[in-house]
C-alpha cells in the first residue's frame, strides 16, 4: 500500500520534506489534497512530479504496472459533483496497479442512466460509490448487485445535507446489508478498502 501524504493542511516546505524522505527511499509517492499553488511549487523541485487536478493529487514516480489478476474496480458518483473525490479514489487505486472505471451521473435522479449500466457493473469486483445529498446511491447499488460496495459520502447538498452528514447517516442507516462506508470526501480510503479486499480474492 502505498502510504499517502494528506497534504491539505501541509505547508509546501513539510510536503517537500516528506517527499524527499520517499524518493531517497524509493517510495511511491502520492500526495492528496494538494491545491494548485503548492503542486507547481512542488512540480517546480521535482522534476517527475505530477498534480494531477481532477482529483487534486500530486504524485511522484511512475505507478506500479497494473495487475489484471487483481480485478476490476468501477467508482461511481451520482452527480458531477462528486467528481473530486470520485477521481481521488480512482486515481489511487490506479497508482496501485488497479484497472478502474470512471462511471459519473449515475445517481438517483437519473435512476435510467444506473440500469442502462448493470452489465458494466457485473465485470467489477468491487464497487466504489460517491455521492452526496441523501447518499442513496450504494444502498440502491447494494440492492442491485452482488459485489462487495464502498459508500463514500459527499459533501454536497443543501441545507440539511450539512457537508455530507447526511449522506454519511443515511449510508450507515442503509437496509442493504454489507455496504461498507468511509468518511465524507474520504476517495483515498474507500480506495485502500477496495484495494484490501481485492488482495483478499488474489
Amino acid at each position: 500500500m502505498v502510504e499517502a501524504i494528506y497534504g491539505e493542511h501541509k505547508s509546501f516546505q513539510q510536503i517537500a520534506e516528506i517527499l524527499r524522505i520517499f524518493q531517497s527511499e524509493g517510495e511511491l509517492s502520492l500526495v492528496t489534497r494538494v491545491n494548485k499553488d503548492k503542486a507547481n511549487k512542488l512540480m517546480e523541485l521535482f522534476k517527475s512530479a505530477k498534480f494531477h487536478i481532477e482529483s487534486s493529487c500530486l504524485t511522484l514516480g511512475e505507478p506500479l504496472p497494473k495487475d489484471s489478476k487483481l480485478g476490476k474496480v468501477i467508482i461511481l458518483g451520482g452527480g458531477t459533483s462528486d467528481f473530486l473525490v470520485a477521481s481521488e479514489a480512482e486515481l489511487s487505486l490506479r497508482w496501485h496497479g488497479i484497472e478502474t472505471q470512471l462511471l459519473m451521473d449515475v445517481g438517483v435522479a437519473g435512476l435510467h442512466r444506473l440500469l442502462s449500466e448493470l452489465e458494466t457493473l457485473e465485470k467489477a469486483s468491487v464497487l466504489i460509490a460517491c455521492a452526496g445529498m441523501e447518499g442513496s446511491l450504494p444502498t440502491i447499488l447494494a440492492g442491485l448487485m452482488p459485489q462487495p460496495i464502498i459508500g463514500v459520502p459527499v459533501s454536497v447538498g443543501y441545507g440539511v445535507s450539512r457537508k455530507g452528514k447526511a449522506a454519511l447517516d443515511g449510508m450507515l442507516a442503509s437496509c442493504a446489508p454489507g455496504l461498507v462506508v468511509v468518511n465524507i470526501d474520504n476517495g483515498y480510503g474507500a480506495a485502500m478498502a477496495a484495494l484490501r479486499i481485492l488482495h483478499s480474492l488474489k
